[in-house]
């Protein structure tokens, strides 16, 4: 459902330490969402194209609609600390294609300190998998327990790797208090239903005026990464 007056497309931020999911999930959310929304992503690599060029092959957006930055430095930098290539991006996407209703911005793959600027996105969803042990909820940091979705991914390998599932959602409720926790696997729900339902009603309430003032007013920053347009760039 589209917010019936937008001021900008709503922006939404996915992190995660490497190979925790990310960009599957972003491919599930284009897929589930795209005949509905008008979508677009944003990427972050540090070297290669990996994560562009896996949704491009996927053909779950239009290229056009897909742009990818090369942060050449740690991935919280990027998306925290100078967020001037991933803006310019986004702005690139809302210049060449009009209004949009959601824009999708993919970190590089980072540990549990990774956390969005406000100046950037107005919701932050954190995947975090089995294989790496139940104890990840327990350990905390910033990504796990103040991101607005906890997503716990690949819960189908858990009998595979020793990883209690009922244990990992006792900490995570013990870490995050009331913000939601959601267990998924792609393979037994490859429209991610429970995230998709999330991002839905994100979308529908549209951006908060303070939150959109909040990233107008955000101050300059030095470009130390590089935004490829037109899907050129490092995903």
């Amino acid at each position: 459902m589209r917010p019936e007056h937008p001021a900008r497309a709503v922006r939404i931020g996915i992190g995660g330490p490497v190979g925790s999911g990310k960009t599957a999930l972003v491919a599930a959310l284009c897929r589930a969402l795209a005949g509905e929304l008008r979508v677009a992503v944003v990427t972050n690599d540090i070297y290669t194209t990996e994560d562009a060029d896996f949704l491009r092959r996927a053909g779950v957006l239009p290229d056009d609609r897909i742009r990818a930055v090369e942060t050449g430095c740690c991935p919280h930098t990027a998306i925290r600390d100078d967020i001037s290539a991933n803006l310019d991006a986004v702005e690139e996407l809302e210049e060449d294609l009009g209004e949009l209703d959601l824009i999708l911005v993919e970190s590089g793959g980072d540990n549990l300190t990774a956390t969005f600027s406000k100046g950037l996105v107005d919701h932050q969803i954190f995947v975090v998998d089995v294989a790496g042990g139940d104890k990840v909820p327990r350990k905390g940091g910033p990504g796990v327990t103040t991101a607005d979705l906890l997503v716990v991914n690949k819960t189908d390998l858990a009998p595979l790797v020793g990883a209690d599932l009922g244990v990992m959602a006792r900490d995570a409720a013990a870490r995050r208090g009331n913000l939601p926790t959601v267990f998924l696997t792609l393979v037994g729900d490859p429209g991610a239903e429970p995230v998709t339902a999330w991002v839905r009603d994100r979308v529908a309430h549209g951006v908060d005026p303070a939150a959109a003032d909040h990233a107008e007013s955000a101050p300059p920053h030095t470009h130390s990464a590089n935004a490829e347009p037109h899907g050129a760039g490092a995903g």
